[in-house]
Formats: structure tokens, sequence, C-alpha cells
């Protein structure tokens, strides 16, 4: 029997397991790009970047969502709403997708300067919210 070493100590199904991998390849490809937005805006390649963004990027985040409460309805008892580490995490969610979505997404298709440190605030706050994320993912504060 292969079970992943991650997932070693939980007692879940196959399904559990499937979903928490496919949530955690939505973070991969929603926070993956974001790390090369600032050299390919510096290229100015800012529409194939506004193009990746708003087909990738912004899509894998509502994936991310959909999956993270799938998996919280699939768990025991212990991971409901009430749990401070996911309440936390949605509203990190809720702020990156604000950030995604009102700060870097105008400024990739401007290209005045402005436009640039908006960009690169943008992109340092989704860093901190991955962080942060990833954070309350491992630790589980408060459960």
């Amino acid at each position: 029997m292969a079970v992943s070493a991650i997932f070693a100590i939980l007692p879940l199904g196959f399904g559990y397991e499937l979903m928490a991998y496919a949530h955690i390849l939505a973070a991969v490809v929603a926070f993956g790009p974001l790390f090369v937005y600032p050299t390919l805006a510096k290229t100015g390649q800012t529409q194939a970047i506004a193009a990746m963004h708003m087909r990738m990027t912004l899509p894998a985040l509502v994936l991310l969502w959909v999956l993270g409460m799938g998996l919280a309805g699939m768990s025991e008892d212990a991971y409901k709403m009430s749990q401070l580490w996911l309440a936390l995490s949605i509203v990190n969610w809720a702020i990156l997708v604000a950030v995604s979505w009102f700060l870097i997404r105008p400024a990739l298709t401007d290209p005045s300067e402005g436009a640039r440190s908006k960009l690169s605030a943008g992109v340092g706050v989704t860093h901190l919210g991955l962080v942060i994320g990833l954070a309350l993912m491992v630790w589980k504060p408060g459960l």
C-alpha cells in the first residue's frame, strides 16, 4: 500500500488524498507564475503576463478555494469552519484574490512607472500571503 508521507498519519481515504494533491497543485499553479512577473515586466512582456494571469493564476486561485472547502467538508469534525486556522486561511485567500484582481491585474496592462510599483507591491503581498497560508496549513493554529 503506497501512501504519501505527507498524509501517512491521516486515516483518510484515497479521495481525500487525491483532492489534497489537487489542492497543492492548484496552489503551485496559482502562485508559481508570480515569481517571474517582475522579470517578465522588466522585459516588456506585460501582455503575456496579463494573459497568463487571467487564464491561469486567477482560475487556479478559485480552484484552490473550491478544493480547500472540499477538503474541509470531507474531513472529520475537527476541521470545520469554527477552527481558527481554517477561518484565517479563508480570510488570507480572500485578501490574495482581492490583491490579484485589484492590484496586480490592472498593473499588468499599464506601462507607467506607478503600475510597476503596484505590480511589485502586489506580488510582494501575494508572496507574504503564500507564506502565511503555508504556515496555517502546516501548523493549524487553534486546532
